[in-house]
């Protein structure tokens, strides 16, 4: 029976998965070849963009596809910037099998939670803060969901609007943060060793010179070829590079960019769910600086779709 999921019965069902647990089986899934990921199709609008991507874990009995938007004019309209669903169909027939209704929830959440896993095997043992350059919903996500793999709720934040700024830090504040405001990406680089971008900049806004040795990055924001948080000089300076998927990191993100500028070899990259099946080594001195690249892959819609859809299911029958 086809199944329609609303998104508040899929904000209760997260609340009882275990979300690292669930991503990080499929990103081992995907380095370890047992996952089929096509390449994302990506349409252009005038005013925003929409993402299409698809997969199916070897042996599953269903596979998803996810549809995201992001209209970044809407929060002056009162909208979301970002919205979306997803479908589950059987993997032996090609029914459909369930429609999530996320509104482009469950994409924010696993994008964070991604965050949240990369930080578990690459930040440093320690560090007194967390920089966050952004101001959106992913930028407070991000915050939320290190929670589950760090103790520090001191936070650094960068955004370009003030009011923007003062909102996030009365958000989070609220959620038992502290929140320092800074006046430049490079201040939060200077004082925080775990950093997070989360912006939708065509420009790079953390440069190599401003990065402390010790640092993690996590970027989360260039899910595009045209998009760009950082200075590409970083990778040349960088112990670690990671991917959540080298072949797609090729062709949009941050890798890409360091790659047009020569300042990657290809074969520094290594794939977040190599490093978390330890066929890979993270992180191994408290001195390296570590780059994880973001773009969002497919395994992540599957895992946390038919994780939400089995609670769901479960409470229905």
């Amino acid at each position: 029976m086809f199944e329609i999921i609303s998104r508040s019965e899929i904000e209760k069902a997260l609340l009882d998965i275990d979300l690292l647990g669930e991503i990080e089986q499929g990103f081992a899934a995907l380095s370890l070849g047992k996952a089929i990921v096509p390449h994302v199709s990506e349409l252009r609008l005038p005013r925003g963009e929409v993402h299409i991507k698809s997969g199916y874990i070897v042996g599953d009995a269903h596979f998803v596809v996810k549809l995201a938007t992001g209209f970044y004019g809407n929060p002056a309209r009162g909208l979301a910037s970002s919205n979306g669903l997803m479908l589950v169909f059987d993997s032996e027939t090609g029914t459909p099998a369930a429609l999530l209704l996320d509104e482009g929830h469950l994409t924010d959440v696993r994008t964070a939670v991604a965050g949240a896993i990369a930080a578990k095997y690459l930040a440093p043992s320690s560090f007194s803060a967390i920089g966050i350059i952004g101001t959106g919903t992913q930028a407070r996500l991000q915050a939320e969901y290190l929670a589950l793999s760090t103790t520090t709720r001191q936070i650094l934040v960068y955004g370009r609007n003030p009011s923007h700024v003062a909102a996030y830090k009365s958000e989070l504040e609220k959620k038992g943060f502290n929140v320092r405001p800074c006046n430049s990406p490079g201040e939060v680089a200077h004082g925080a060793r775990l950093i997070v971008t989360a912006t939708p900049s065509t420009q790079p806004l953390l440069q190599a010179d401003d990065v402390m040795p010790g640092t993690h990055i996590t970027a989360v924001g260039a899910d595009s070829p045209d998009k760009n948080e950082l200075d590409p000089a970083l990778f040349a300076k960088a112990n670690i590079v990671v991917a959540d998927s080298k072949s797609q990191c090729l062709t949009q993100g941050e890798i890409l960019h360091a790659m047009r500028a020569r300042t990657l070899d290809a074969t520094k990259i290594r794939e977040l769910g190599s490093v978390i099946s330890k066929s890979v080594a993270g992180r191994t001195s408290e001195q390296e600086i570590s780059i994880a690249d973001l773009t969002g892959v497919a395994v992540q819609d599957i895992a946390i779709a038919l994780a939400v859809w089995r609670i769901v299911k479960g409470k229905r029958s």
